[in-house]
């Protein structure tokens, strides 16, 4: 048995890892990568067995954002020519989860620009939400910024299943992402949406000129978070954002990344997210190792594969998309916080 695989067996005896075994995942040699991605495999196969589950996003506003995210397109301080646009209307919110269901996408994603929403935009999201569960019956995730507890509980009695807040990169590298708003405004608003009832979504953009050790902290704060779907998103460097031209990245040290998640949050949703395609590149399969769900078609600003060839990827190598049908049994079976 590899140390990769001692290891394994031993966070599913539920051991957590220290720094410095963390650390030897991201060094892991690359020759060693199949071996790596087989321990991660071990653990992701005994709680989500070959499933992969199907997330697929609305852009519900785009720009207007005050903020100055250092990887945001849609920031005050970025210059990228997007398409800015405030809350998209109830019918586009319906044609989108339409859109969702039939092609068997059990989770919809709501999502929209700036510091937090206003209480007519809640209502906005609230009136759609209520429609969507009636009509297609999937699970809703929304992802609107800061959020005050009363928004968050608005959003629970229309249905909200899970809220979204990335902490983005670690408490260390926060200030040399964005100033606007500290890295315990984010903490905050996950703690706000777990106190309403929504299962808590949040996770991080690998690529932004942290350390291996922050990318460890990461993946450690999650677990403290106790979030139960972790999107681990690439940078996508977009032209006219401060981090224009910043690319770290390689397809095997992104394995490792995921790999790693997936140690260190053995039981939680390991969502591999934006900048897959560009970063994973040919070995976007391998992920799914690692991962047990992705994002298919577009992002926010920036495109995505084709949705069928998506699908096609994950049959290909042998994985089952979760339906629509076992989503919502998972739903109706699970007590306290879901998968």
């Amino acid at each position: 048995m590899n140390q990769w695989m001692d290891l394994a067996e031993r966070v599913l005896d539920g051991e957590e890892l220290t720094d410095n075994e963390a650390l030897q995942i991201l060094e892991c040699p690359d020759e060693d990568i199949l071996l790596l991605m087989h321990a991660a495999f071990h653990i992701r196969k005994r709680y989500y067995g070959k499933k992969v589950k199907l997330n697929m996003i609305m852009n519900a506003k785009s720009g207007l954002c005050p903020e100055n995210c250092g990887y945001c397109s849609q920031s005050a301080i970025s210059k990228a020519p997007i398409e800015s646009y405030r809350m998209v209307d109830k019918t586009t919110l319906l044609e989108g989860a339409k859109r969702a269901r039939d092609l068997n996408i059990g989770t919809y994603c709501i999502v929209a620009s700036g510091r937090g929403p206003s209480n007519r935009e809640i209502d906005q999201v609230a009136a759609a939400v209520k429609d969507i569960k009636e009509t297609y019956g999937l699970k809703v995730c929304a992802c609107l910024g800061i959020l005050k507890p009363e928004q968050a509980q608005r959003l629970k009695e229309a249905g909200v299943d899970r809220y979204n807040h990335n902490i983005n990169t670690s408490k260390r590298n926060h200030s040399n992402i964005t100033t606007s708003h500290t890295y315990d405004d984010r903490v905050s608003t996950v703690e706000t949406a777990k106190q309403s009832g929504m299962s808590p979504c949040s996770g991080v953009i690998i690529g932004m000129k942290e350390t291996k050790q922050d990318v460890v902290d990461m993946a450690k704060s999650l677990k403290a978070l106790d979030a139960d779907s972790i999107p681990v998103n690439f940078l996508h460097a977009i032209d006219g954002t401060p981090l224009e031209g910043v690319n770290e990245l390689h397809p095997l040290y992104c394995l490792k990344v995921l790999a790693l998640f997936r140690f260190i949050n053995p039981t939680k949703e390991i969502r591999i997210s934006g900048g897959r395609e560009v970063n994973l590149r040919s070995l976007q399969p391998l992920g799914l190792y690692a991962a047990n769900s992705i994002f298919v078609g577009d992002y926010l600003t920036t495109a995505g594969q084709e949705e069928t060839e998506d699908q096609k990827m994950l049959r290909d190598a042998g994985f089952e998309i979760e339906s629509v049908e076992e989503m919502k049994a998972g739903l109706q079976t699970a007590s306290g916080k879901e998968a």
